[in-house]
């Protein structure tokens, strides 16, 4: 599963150019908006792994995420954070919430990953989450490199990433326990490598609309 990174988003023309400056503040912003669908969309995919678990214990563990991104007590979310990195790259709050800058390409990429949890069996549903084996490397490129690149951006903009490097490790070793547990035969392990591919396919599908719509810089 690890040797599928290579697929990651990450290396994604699109993504390059963010991650490596090239990006103008059009780009970052629509990059920004665009997510945004795919942001509000990850609780109600959790939702659909309670759902559909009648495990207790595995429905306990899993309430987090949706904590995480929906928040709860003082703090106010993963959701609210990537408004905050809209609004400190000069989107407004109206205009992220209201999805009008949501590209179809990307919506449709969205909607057919919460189809996916929604139908599958929960085991599967949790080994899609397992992309996030390698979102830590992608949220510390952009710690590292936007401050420079893209000094316009406030820097409080970027407390989502910051907090997603911790979480998304933890997010981690509970998906990949249920995963292994689960896909226990070669069979089952071939359809794992299946869904984590689908799941790849639609991070990269949406990086393809939006380089379809806002370019790529050299």
């Amino acid at each position: 599963m690890r040797a599928r990174g290579d697929r990651y988003h990450i290396h994604h023309p699109f993504n390059r150019m963010l991650n490596e400056g090239r990006a103008t503040p059009e780009q970052v912003r629509g990059w920004v908006a665009n997510r945004f669908y795919y942001q509000i969309a990850i609780p109600v995919k959790d939702a659909a792994v309670l759902s559909n678990c009648p495990d207790r214990e595995v429905r306990r563990g899993w309430l987090q995420r949706i904590l995480d991104h929906d928040g709860h007590g003082e703090d106010p979310g993963g959701i609210e954070a990537w408004i905050r990195l809209g609004m400190a790259t000069g989107l407004s709050r109206e205009e992220i919430t209201d999805l009008r800058h949501v590209l179809p390409g990307v919506r449709f990429a969205v909607d057919a990953y919460l189809n996916f949890a929604r139908r599958a069996p929960w085991q599967e549903s949790v080994c899609s989450s397992l992309t996030e084996l390698f979102a830590p490397e992608i949220h510390r490129e952009r710690l590292k490199g936007w401050p420079s690149h893209y000094p316009w951006i406030e820097a409080d903009g970027l407390h989502y990433f910051r907090s997603r490097v911790s979480q998304a490790r933890r997010d981690v070793e509970e998906g990949l326990a249920l995963t292994l547990a689960h896909f226990d035969t070669r069979a089952l392990q071939e359809r794992a490598l299946d869904i984590l591919q689908f799941k790849l396919d639609i991070l990269w599908a949406m990086n393809d609309a939006m380089a379809a719509r806002y370019g790529v810089s050299a």
